[in-house]
């Protein structure tokens, strides 16, 4: 008798030992897992700030010295002397050119001395560094500035960041020297704000009628299955799509001409209506199917005690339902969000410009993003642009990370515990 249970009684101390001994090896390997994560994006911070940062050798036309006034240098004067320089400077056809252009009154100090590097000091960078190579190559950078110095007697040489707050006030230029991202920027958030206001409502509705009315019905069950196919088609196929719909059939609507509201420049509808709704379409499926799950995870008994107080389905989804799923709801849109300003290809397609000065006044006009800059600069076969593109990176995260927080303290605050 005691055998028989002794037998029993170790098999199951040898089934603990292993299950134990399985555990501590996948809980090695999450850990394994973890580490080798954080080790990858510290890394690719790391590469990103490498390239923020370093030595620049600089030549410029004109001593920046001989330009001060009153002792006072071009760093540090107002727009009033800045633009008195380049009246001083300029011939008074070119300066009348560009103050027709746009009235230096109306100017930011900026865009003033942005002018004063392209037009007068015409500044040009000889060679840059990294950071690396800046604080572990110093007498080699040294040794090579020397040595410029000899053909290029106002070379300078100067420790910079690309990522100043002039880069991000500036407009594009084709000079990298007074390259800016504020169109790039107003871009990124012109698109962004018309995706999130075309995908959100139209995902969450979505959602409630497959969760909440559809039922069972194998058409519903078609509609589900290709919303779970198409959260995984390529995005270039999303820009095709947006190009054939928006840009070309739907053109008298996204070019404006529908309103009254025609730009020569844009007439042709790739603008920032048609690069929103071409993101709408791409994050649409992801934002329905995580929608459905948070509507999913909410208790059925919420439901039947409404019904059970006589409240209807709508009220019972709108008052119950809807307000306990919202935390979920928009962890997916974030998710969703994210990917949508990182997105290249689908731009491309629908026709974002590479190269554009002026910012974007409306939902009719031109546009650039982010990626699209960051991709255009790092193509460029000189070392400067790939600095700047970095800068541009750590803009576009902070952008990403920025509506993101805004978007978890708004779950948050919407969260209830049922």
């Amino acid at each position: 008798m005691n055998n028989n249970l002794r037998e029993p009684k170790r098999i199951f101390e040898d089934n603990l030992t292993v299950r134990k001994r399985t555990g501590k090896v996948w809980q090695v390997i999450f850990l394994l897992a973890t580490i080798i994560a954080i080790i990858s994006l510290t890394l690719l911070m790391i590469n990103i700030i490498d390239s923020v940062f370093g030595y620049v050798i600089i030549d410029s036309e004109i001593d920046p010295a001989s330009l001060a006034i009153d002792g006072v240098s071009i760093e540090e004067q107002t727009s009033e002397q800045l633009t008195e320089i380049l009246r001083t400077n300029l011939s008074k056809g070119a300066f009348n050119k560009l103050n027709n252009e746009k009235p230096f009154t109306e100017r930011t100090r900026s865009e003033i001395y942005a002018l004063i590097e392209e037009r007068i000091l015409k500044e040009d960078i000889l060679e840059s560094w990294s950071l690396g190579d800046s604080l572990l190559k110093k007498g080699k950078i040294l040794n090579e500035y020397a040595d410029i110095q000899v053909e290029h007697p106002r070379a300078r040489l100067e420790f910079i960041s690309w990522l100043t707050k002039d880069r991000l006030t500036r407009p594009q230029s084709s000079e990298v020297m007074t390259a800016g991202i504020r169109t790039a920027i107003l871009g990124s958030l012109w698109t962004i704000f018309i995706t999130i206001i075309f995908a959100f409502p139209i995902g969450v509705g979505a959602a409630i009628y497959l969760e909440e009315y559809a039922g069972k019905h194998w058409i519903n069950r078609v509609i589900q299955t290709n919303i779970n196919n198409l959260a995984g088609v390529p995005s270039i196929i999303y820009g095709i799509l947006g190009l054939a719909i928006f840009v070309r059939s739907l053109e008298s609507l996204t070019s404006g001409a529908i309103f009254g509201y025609v730009d020569p420049i844009t007439a042709n509808g790739r603008t920032v209506l048609s690069a929103g709704l071409t993101l709408g379409l791409l994050v649409l499926p992801l934002i329905i199917i995580n929608s459905q799950e948070a509507i999913r995870s909410v208790p059925q008994s919420l439901r039947n005690a409404g019904y059970g107080l006589g409240a209807t389905k709508w009220q019972i989804i709108w008052a119950h339902v809807l307000p306990n799923a919202m935390p979920g709801i928009l962890t997916g849109t974030i998710l969703a969000i994210s990917r949508a300003i990182g997105e290249t290809a689908p731009l491309v397609v629908v026709g974002a410009s590479t190269a554009i000065s002026f910012d974007p006044s409306s939902v009719f006009s031109k546009f650039t993003t982010l990626p699209i800059q960051i991709y255009q600069w790092t193509a460029r076969p000189q070392p400067e642009w790939r600095h700047l593109a970095g800068a541009t990176i750590l803009v576009l995260l902070v952008l990403l990370l920025g509506l993101n927080t805004v978007a978890i303290v708004m779950r948050n605050k919407l969260s209830r515990k049922y």
